[in-house]
């Protein structure tokens, strides 16, 4: 469209110049001309963006149609020597174009005999031989038909070769997203390294591990980093030897304590390779903290020790109820204080190894009761309360909360027992870290808009480190030497066994005191499917 107007405008200065030179006016042709301008700019300004449907039909004339007729009657209008034909290829690379191929040699034929008739009426008027330009308008009309073939081709071809390339750019743009939030959640550190040491893609995870900011911009490079040389090291020797390299290094950061790194590294592709794609070769870095796999090896065997763990516990329950009976009758006849005392510490950790006798024991009854041990509807707020005033009968003194009981009559799905447990697990938890003020451990109950209900133990303890929180529900695994690491365990499979979950969140409290950052255990429940409410007799007849 653009084009068209060009050439109108063109065509009008000639014109126009030609007044000037002072040749033979002809205002017919200029006005013609001037409404070819008008229209080709109208067409321009009012068409859309998307071409007219490319078979053929009437919504080409405005286009098509305007250039056939226009340049016909100029050619034949026209007195002076000036040979206008040439502009019959611009619809015919419109057609061919825009158009299928039966509008483009459509074009091209009525093309074709608009020049042999124009040949016609020049022979008639001259009376002289027409059959040289008979042949020449054959000849031009031949070269149209095989432009016009040509360049739909063409246009067929970049068609389809944008179609595939913006397939592609959508797979890669999807690739590229999926990689990205891939790259963004994993766990290990991914740095992707070119052969001048700069890192051209650094995870959060890499970026915390050498001590960056997750805010820092890429690229940068390897020797701004604190201890990175074993790193560029790596690198280096990848990118010469063209093979994974593997390896435990040590990143030191100033004057702390030296990080443990498993490194492996891998070539996106050789020097000759990329050399032959036109290319870069890049060298991609995994980083494993050896404190997690260590970890994780550590859970792994004392996961296994549970298990053998359990068969002790139940052997040693019988020989220490002895212990403990042995001793009340022991401390019934003493009456030196400091007997006494020695008895009171017999009594004091024969509690404490029956207890731990008990949970891991309770790992075997929680898998026993997972499998046999049915639901139940209950009142959560009910069941709350009463396992809140039982456990601070224990010590009330010590254990003041405030309590935050909104759900009202709602239930939930859940055994009884089950639930006492958790919450007393919770409420123990949270005794063991809480500071001292009357709202340092808060207990809540909430539903969502969506008819969720949760239950919440909030203490205003100090933030869990990310090695503890990352293992808080794991087995055997506890920050402290005197617990044995089962009562979030069993939390978790408990909840997981009605359905339910159970999370950690560090979580800020607005209290009398201020705002007051704390730990947060919730449990979320499922959405019940029984009724709130017993059915009557009447619904039950009814039913």
């Amino acid at each position: 469209m653009t084009s068209r107007v060009m050439v109108a405008f063109a065509l009008l200065l000639l014109q126009m110049l030609g007044i000037m030179l002072n040749q033979a006016s002809e205002p017919l042709i200029q006005g013609m001309c001037l409404a070819y301008l008008v229209a080709a700019l109208l067409l321009r300004i009012l068409a859309r963006r998307r071409p007219p449907a490319p078979h053929a039909g009437p919504q080409w004339l405005p286009s098509i149609g305007v250039d056939l007729a226009f340049i016909s009657a100029v050619q034949v209008l026209h007195t002076g020597v000036m040979n206008f034909t040439p502009l019959f290829g611009l619809p015919i690379l419109t057609a061919a174009v825009l158009g299928s191929l039966t509008l483009a040699f459509g074009t091209t034929a009525a093309v074709t005999l608009l020049l042999l008739t124009w040949t016609w009426w020049q022979g008639d008027l001259s009376g002289l031989d027409t059959t040289p330009r008979y042949f020449q308008s054959a000849l031009t009309g031949t070269g149209y038909f095989i432009v016009a073939y040509l360049v739909h081709q063409l246009a067929a071809r970049l068609i389809s070769e944008r179609k595939v390339a913006a397939q592609s750019q959508v797979a890669a743009r999807a690739q590229g997203d999926v990689s990205a939030l891939v790259m963004q959640n994993l766990a290990d550190g991914v740095l992707v390294v070119d052969e001048n040491d700069i890192v051209r893609i650094a995870n959060p995870s890499a970026l915390q591990l050498l001590s960056h900011s997750a805010q820092t911009v890429t690229p940068f490079s390897l020797l701004h980093v604190p201890g990175g040389a074993p790193l560029m090291a790596m690198a280096q020797r990848t990118f010469r030897q063209e093979v994974p390299q593997s390896a435990d290094i040590d990143i030191l950061h100033g004057e702390q304590r030296p990080l443990g790194l498993h490194v492996r590294t891998w070539l996106t592709s050789t020097r000759d390779e990329a050399k032959a794609a036109g290319s870069e070769s890049l060298c991609v870095m995994f980083l494993h903290d050896l404190r997690e796999m260590e970890a994780r090896l550590r859970t792994e065997k004392l996961a296994a020790m549970g298990r053998m763990s359990a068969a002790v516990a139940h052997e040693i329950r019988n020989p220490l109820a002895a212990i403990v009976q042995a001793n009340a009758l022991l401390e019934e006849d003493l009456t030196d204080p400091s007997q006494r005392r020695l008895t009171h510490m017999v009594q004091q950790n024969a509690e404490r190894l029956s207890r731990i006798a008990e949970e891991v024991l309770d790992i075997a009854r929680v898998q026993h009761q997972i499998s046999h041990a049915p639901a139940a509807s209950l009142i959560l707020d009910e069941v709350v309360a009463q396992v809140w005033a039982d456990w601070q009968a224990h010590d009330p003194d010590r254990r003041t909360a405030q309590l935050a009981l909104t759900v009202g009559r709602s239930h939930v799905e859940f055994d009884p027992d089950h639930l006492r447990r958790v919450v007393v697990n919770l409420l123990d938890n949270a005794l063991r870290y809480m500071g001292h003020a009357p709202d340092s451990l808060c207990v809540s109950t909430r539903a969502a808009p969506n008819g969720q209900i949760a239950l919440q133990v909030w203490s205003d303890g100090t933030p869990l480190d990310k090695t503890v929180e990352r293992h808080l529900f794991e087995p055997f695994f506890s920050s402290e030497s005197r617990s044995s690491g089962l009562g979030l365990y069993i939390c978790r499979e408990l909840c997981q066994r009605h359905g339910a979950s159970i999370g950690y969140q560090r979580r800020t409290l607005s209290l009398q005191r201020g705002e007051i950052g704390g730990n947060a255990f919730t449990v979320t429940f499922r959405k019940t499917t029984r009724p709130s409410e017993p059915l009557s007799l009447f619904d039950t007849i009814m039913v």
